[in-house]
């Protein structure tokens, strides 16, 4: 039998939450049954994940994106009322970590998007080292910003905009998973001749043409897809409990 605190006491070892400055609390959000037996990873705490958990049986959802933010109006009306009765009537704990998540060396969103994408990370920079910068591994080399992007496609299985030199050879890659395009300029800065993350904001196809570093935007979701379950599947493997990712498609 393995308690809530138990798993809680998990998750804050292993993703360290107290060493962030973050947008939003880290670690249990609402709390449900006291005995946990199975968890549902996902991405995004929405009201079509939580239905999806219940429907799978689950008693505990760990995902990315939780329910409260920092500036959040706070009152618990319309699609937050909506997502935390489903949550509290069938008793389910939800714990959500954000930039921990994105961080862990190893089963973060960085790191998992890394190997997914064949890059090895040789150093960190960034605010709070959010950001991962290595280059391709021997199994993967790119010649071109447009063969990696290419690449991105057919690995994530989504479009991906690219923006900047797109026939450069490429050796150093810089990612950073999500809304990450705040990063760019540490990327170029680090020596980057290609930045992935999730999203693009104006400023940045500017940045990309100027400094001759190719920007490629792959997605938000289809980015922070791997953090979630590669943690809640190892921590689920230590007390024995069962585990299931369920994907929520998002254009995003």
């Amino acid at each position: 039998m393995t308690r809530r605190t138990q798993l809680l006491q998990a998750f804050d070892a292993l993703l360290q939450p107290e060493r962030f400055r973050d947008y939003g609390p880290n670690g249990l959000q609402v709390e449900g049954t006291d005995t946990v037996r199975k968890i549902v990873s996902g991405v995004t705490a929405s009201r079509a994940l939580i239905e999806a958990a219940i429907a799978a049986q689950a008693d505990t959802i760990f995902v990315h994106h939780g329910l409260f933010w920092r500036a959040q109006d706070g009152r618990i009306t319309g699609w937050l009322k909506a997502r935390l009765a489903l949550l509290l009537a069938a008793d389910i704990n939800l714990f959500a970590y954000h930039l921990p998540l994105d961080a862990h060396a190893e089963l973060g969103n960085n790191a998992q998007l890394g190997l997914k994408l064949g890059l090895r990370a040789l150093t960190r920079f960034g605010e709070q080292e959010l950001g991962f910068l290595g280059e391709p591994m021997a199994s993967a080399s790119f010649a071109s910003a447009e063969t990696l992007a290419q690449h991105i496609e057919y690995v994530l299985n989504r479009p991906v905009a690219l923006v900047g030199p797109a026939h450069s050879a490429i050796k150093k890659v810089a990612w950073c998973s999500g809304g990450g395009q705040n990063y760019f300029e540490a990327a170029i800065a680090a020596g980057a001749d290609a930045f992935i993350t999730g999203e693009i904001s104006e400023p940045q196809a500017h940045l990309a043409r100027e400094c001759g570093v190719a920007y490629l935007a792959c997605g938000h979701h289809a980015s922070e897809r791997y953090g979630a379950p590669a943690v809640a599947a190892q921590v689920a493997a230590q007390f024995g409990l069962a585990h299931e990712f369920i994907d929520i498609d998002n254009p995003a």
